[in-house]
């Protein structure tokens, strides 16, 4: 615990590193770490976690221009959630797992931090993040350490990947079509976006996750080929989901579980697709200027679900859904009552309702289960 603790105090240091270059596009590695007021290179001795914000009184060295107290909290949290989560789940049973999970950490309190500064989540975290989680998942599942500590296998990894990220773009899709009133969109994406990402959210009801992919990327595939945008009205994949699900709750098709199963399925996988390929192909001016639709969620979000479904598997991801929508709901009811403005996106919660999920989404899953006399 000791070790890993200070081992975590020094990925904070680097955490805060990514909080401020990340959105800027700054490389991570170069130049060297330096003030960002008077560009001047720190010595080794500016850089010792926490002591030496303590011992510079929170000033530049050279500057003296005032260094936020953000560093040393979020190198006193990446210290505390590492000891935590080492004492939680040894490395000894849980082999890379345990580092898995340290990554986890480090992940949701970086989107964090940058989500509360710029309101968005950097692809560079989220997306990498969910390669890596499937990687670690393949060697729990190789080692036995998944079965032996309850972290999803590999096959679990890819299903809390799929249902994360697409239980989170159902809601952005069904909400931005009721901003809308139920208007078709005016700036669908070429090739692919929300419209292919709604198609596979219909086929995938029907015919699984992996058809429902396919369908997305057909319709993607024709775009290209015509060069230009082939409209899929949602009152046929939105509302065709919908009357899909009411379908299969009187018992019609394949059975309402298993058609809400591969609908978000299919639907997180369009997703991810989607988010690759923007990642690759953003372009460099602003987007801040481009047209777009209402949104009832950010993408980022969408993404950073998958990546806590990754690690966590889907059972613990709804248990932060679930945390993160409460804790959302009284901390704007707070400011409601203070008659201050709510500038918390949705991210944060998120990254609080995993950390809740990662400690204790165990005991509350089982407790669930028994209730249900499962």
């Amino acid at each position: 615990m000791v070790f890993a603790g200070v081992f975590g105090l020094l990925v904070g240091s680097f955490s805060n590193v990514l909080i401020w270059r990340l959105p800027r596009g700054e490389s991570v590695a170069f130049p060297p770490s330096h003030c960002p007021k008077c560009d001047h290179r720190l010595s080794p001795l500016d850089l010792v976690p926490v002591v030496s914000w303590l011992g510079l009184g929170g000033r530049c060295r050279y500057c003296r221009a005032p260094i936020k107290a953000r560093y040393p909290v979020v190198e006193l949290l990446t210290g505390a959630g590492y000891a935590a989560i080492a004492a939680l789940f040894p490395l000894t049973t849980f082999g890379a797992g345990t580092l898995g999970l340290m990554l986890l950490f480090t992940l949701l309190l970086v989107a964090s931090a940058i989500d509360l500064d710029t309101y968005t989540i950097p692809d560079e975290l989220t997306l990498p993040g969910v390669a890596l989680g499937l990687a670690l998942a393949w060697l729990n599942t190789r080692s036995g350490a998944a079965e032996a500590g309850g972290l999803p296998t590999l096959a679990g990894a890819v299903q809390g990947a799929l249902l994360g990220a697409g239980l989170l773009v159902t809601i952005d899709l069904i909400g931005s079509w009721v901003l809308r009133r139920f208007r078709e969109r005016q700036y669908p994406e070429q090739p692919t976006g929300y419209q292919q990402i709604a198609l596979a959210l219909l086929a995938g009801a029907w015919l699984g996750p992996w058809w429902g992919l396919a369908a997305a990327l057909a319709s993607a595939a024709l775009n290209l080929a015509s060069r230009r945008v082939v409209r899929i009205p949602e009152l046929v994949t939105l509302g065709g989901f919908l009357v899909s699900v009411a379908l299969g709750g009187t018992g019609f098709g394949p059975g309402l579980i298993l058609m809400v199963q591969g609908a978000l399925a299919a639907a997180g996988a369009a997703a991810l697709v989607a988010g690759v390929y923007w990642w690759l192909r953003r372009e460099p001016e602003s987007e801040a200027d481009a047209p777009f639709d209402p949104s009832a969620m950010g993408f980022g979000d969408v993404k950073l679900a998958a990546v806590i479904g990754v690690f966590l598997g889907w059972e613990r991801l709804l248990v932060a859904l679930v945390v993160a929508v409460v804790a959302g709901a009284v901390l704007g009811l707070v400011q409601l009552a203070l008659r201050s403005e709510n500038r918390v996106k949705f991210g944060p919660y998120l990254a609080l309702g995993a950390v809740v999920a990662l400690i204790w989404g165990g005991g509350l899953v089982a407790a669930y289960w028994g209730m249900l006399g499962l």
